[in-house]
């Protein structure tokens, strides 16, 4: 028997997929199928792919043209699999011509015709796109723009700013079609709004744009004060809208892997948590301006309270506060916070700069990741018997907003259950924790 193996993602499968894998077949008596992970898409920086991994081996098993299906998981899994399986032929499109040399050491391998005219990429760009337009141009709205064009199903169509001149100057920089200072017009323009202003004024905006009818991707905080948080979900779900809050650390594969290990026991119980986010800003930032609700634990508080809420729970049970003031904000704030079985330290600056790792302890090791580790790409598990450590790498493509541009793509694209990796009751908890500090809850400020 001649076993013929060959691999792809098989995205939006189409006529070009089918003659190729009848070519495939045609080699030998036996077909085997690789279908790549969503995962291993991810790592190899393709982030258009519409089908999930399920979807897409179930198209090419409709086909009947595989005789087996396997999927593909991680880089080098080709030679592992021709020795698996016995593999006779190698086998793969014209496109990727002597790409796959190296493997002629282990079988046969062959450059199948592609279908000229028609491949997932053309289908992608034929399919809706998503009308995106930009509230607020400062520093994080550039990359937005810049990242956004690794995502196919999303185009940025507008920018607003209360200053059109500065709208102006953005839209001209980044390529961008309308610069408005008219919300109004903004959102006639567009069928779904990035909110990336500054976070005081994130309520009225993000309401204004679920009222309009529009979907809704908001920077960090949402906002900070949690009635606020229940009512645009709420109002979100009551306009069959999608309401997401941006969070990088959310959405890239590595700290996604990272908490999926922890909550598997693989360091034992967890018992506590440690981890910091800081920077040294310039004090006349408006970050540091009171009246605006500045401040550390108001920028920075959402990033080490995303993996504590998600390794604990949000029944949090106490939190305590010290802050270090200036000018009427914390230029620092440790934080203390209790749950049932264990507790979690976290530090936050903007004009005090510490180590920023992240340490989770656990009763059989624990994990560690090195600063910034909120730009998760690597991590460790570490044991007391040295050998069993592992480590862990993952890519961080670009500035990471990619990753969670694509999620948003997702959601608003799609017509069935969507999994919110960034769900409601943790931005709610996290806004509660920082309603507390504001309202200085069990906050001691040294002098």
């Amino acid at each position: 028997m001649t076993k013929v193996i060959t691999y792809g993602t098989f995205d939006l499968l189409h006529q070009g997929h089918i003659n190729l894998l009848k070519r495939a077949k045609a080699l030998g008596d036996w077909l085997i199928v690789g279908v790549t992970t969503d995962n291993f898409d991810l790592e190899r920086g393709k982030l258009n792919t519409c089908d999930n991994v399920m979807k897409r081996i179930d198209a090419v098993r409709a086909t009947g043209l595989a005789d087996e299906i396997i999927i593909e998981e991680y880089r080098g899994q080709k030679i592992d699999d021709i020795h698996k399986y016995g593999v006779d032929i190698f086998a793969i499109g014209s496109d990727w011509e002597g790409y796959f040399d190296y493997l002629k050491e282990f079988c046969k391998v062959v450059y199948l015709p592609r279908t000229e005219g028609i491949s997932s990429t053309m289908l992608r760009q034929e399919q809706a796109v998503l009308q995106l337009g930009i509230i607020g141009t400062g520093s994080i709205a550039r990359r937005f723009v810049d990242e956004s064009k690794f995502v196919n199903s999303i185009s940025v169509a507008a920018a607003f700013n209360p200053d059109k001149a500065k709208a102006e100057a953005f839209c001209k920089d980044k390529e961008v079609s309308l610069a408005t200072d008219s919300l109004d017009e903004l959102l006639a323009g567009c069928d779904s709004v990035y909110v990336a202003s500054p976070h005081y004024t994130h309520y009225d905006y993000v309401k204004a744009a679920l009222e309009a009818g529009k979907h809704v991707l908001c920077e960090t905080p949402l906002v900070l004060e949690s009635a606020q948080a229940e009512e645009l979900f709420a109002l979100a779900k009551k306009q069959g809208k999608v309401l997401m809050m941006a969070h990088k650390t959310a959405y890239c594969p590595a700290f996604g892997h990272l908490v999926s290990l922890l909550q598997s026991g693989a360091i034992g119980e967890i018992v506590d948590f440690n981890a910091a986010t800081t920077t040294i800003t310039d004090m006349k930032s408006e970050k540091m301006d009171s009246a605006r609700f500045g401040g550390s634990m108001n920028e920075n508080a959402c990033f080490p309270l995303l993996p504590i809420l998600r390794l604990f729970g949000t029944d949090v049970k106490k939190v305590h506060f010290v802050s270090k003031m200036k000018d009427g904000v914390d230029i620092y704030t440790k934080g203390l916070m209790l749950f049932d079985n264990a507790c979690a330290n976290f530090e936050v600056g903007l004009g005090a700069k510490t180590e920023g790792s992240l340490v989770v302890s656990g009763t059989k090791g624990y994990a560690y990741v090195p600063a910034p580790w909120w730009k998760t790409e690597y991590f460790e598990l570490r044991y007391e018997d040295q050998n069993q450590n592992k480590k862990y790498f993952y890519p961080f493509a670009g500035e990471g907003l990619r990753y969670e541009i694509k999620e948003f793509a997702s959601a608003t694209m799609s017509d069935g259950y969507f999994y919110s990796k960034l769900p409601e009751k943790e931005i709610i908890a996290m806004t509660k924790i920082q309603e507390a500090f504001n309202k200085k809850e069990n906050l001691t400020i040294l002098k």
